[in-house]
């Protein structure tokens, strides 16, 4: 098929959640073409979109979102008419550790991007959604219901969700100064399939089925709001294509948990599903408490008000059940998991952070 509808760059798209969506997308819409853009960094992985790589309105290009001219030469030959952009750095221990390389990538990385797409797609009508994070509200009150609203003020407080807002301003000057047709979206926590291992789901999960400690930041109060990978991607394709120009989209499930109740969750499932440990030990004995991050948020709420009634989006999800199959998919893909533990930068990282082969506990 040569007369796509759309012709849309995914940057990203090895990712955790640009994989998700490439998975999804691409055998909905097989009107449009996806042009995967990834640099293929430490935490992306080409089996994330294995199940769509051979469709034929899926294309790979390796480039880097941080190099002009690649970008400009990439967006023009595919002939680019929107930009979904997921490519970031994310993992908020190693913005603590080289904060410049996030700013790097996605401050001056997202700029690159706007201003290549706005001289190739000049005129195309098209749309460039830029996918953020809750992380740039701040933190809220441990205690009181209320969530994160498109209208809540800007607060980071780590160099990762500095760069992210630094990344939201950015999009939006260039919908005021050059009048693009531009979307943003602001979600909660993700879990689901193919994600890295630093983060607090695939971390927990890989080290309870090995019995290794279960490291948690603090006193594990820290309040995270979940919403399952493939719901994000849903809410994600419907602003793309029905959302207001220059509107932000808040998107969670209304699913606020404690770290330390989630991991007591999941060593709860794992135990059901593996058995106890030696000595008829649950799980949970595995937790131990280490010493908190700088910059820790102590809670994130997402008010998904708006897309739930402008758009009708609401997750198909429900949450334990999700959680189950979570981890049932890392059981049966310990080799997916321990492959990326093998990367000497994953091992210099992790060993630097604790010692072991552990990861973020969000």
């Amino acid at each position: 098929m040569s007369g796509w509808r759309r012709r849309i760059a995914v940057t990203g798209g090895c990712g955790f959640i640009g994989g998700a969506y490439l998975r999804q997308m691409v055998p909905r819409h097989p009107e449009d073409l996806y042009v995967n853009i990834d640099a293929l960094t430490y935490a992306a992985s080409p089996e994330r979109v294995a199940a769509v790589a051979h469709e034929g309105n899926y294309v790979f290009e390796r480039v880097d979102i941080r190099d002009t001219k690649a970008v400009v030469e990439c967006l023009g030959r595919h002939s680019i008419t929107d930009v979904v952009h997921f490519a970031a750095e994310s993992h908020n221990d190693r913005a603590i550790l080289t904060p410049l390389r996030f700013v790097e990538t996605n401050v001056v990385g997202t700029a690159n991007l706007l201003e290549s797409w706005r001289v190739v797609a000049k005129g195309s009508g098209g749309r460039f959604h830029h996918i953020s994070t809750d992380e740039v509200y701040g933190s809220l009150p441990i205690e009181g219901g209320e969530g994160f609203t498109e209208s809540t003020p800007y607060d980071p407080s780590s160099p990762y969700s500095a760069s992210k807002a630094a990344a939201d301003h950015l999009v939006r000057a260039w919908h005021r100064t050059f009048g693009l047709d531009v979307v943003i979206t602001n979600c909660s926590n993700n879990f689901g399939p193919f994600q890295f291992p630093e983060k607090l789901l695939p971390v927990m999960i890989s080290n309870a089925l090995s019995g290794r400690r279960l490291p948690v930041y603090g006193d594990g109060m820290n309040v995270r709001d979940w919403i399952h990978v493939e719901d994000h991607c849903d809410a994600l394709d419907l602003v793309l294509r029905q959302g207001r120009a220059g509107r932000t989209y808040n998107i969670g499930a209304d699913c606020e948990i404690p770290n330390i109740t989630l991991v007591t969750m999941l060593c709860e499932i794992i135990d059901q599903r593996e058995g106890p440990l030696p000595g008829g030990r649950s799980r949970a004995s595995l937790i131990e408490f280490v010493p908190d991050r700088p910059g820790h948020d102590r809670r994130y709420a997402i008010d998904a008000s708006r897309i739930r009634e402008e758009l009708g989006w609401s997750p198909r999800h429900e949450f334990r059940q999700a959680l189950e199959d979570t981890v049932d998919w890392y059981r049966t893909h310990r080799a997916w998991v321990e492959n990326c533990q093998k990367s000497d930068e994953f091992r210099a990282y992790a060993e630097r952070n604790y010692g072991e082969r552990s990861g973020d506990v969000s």
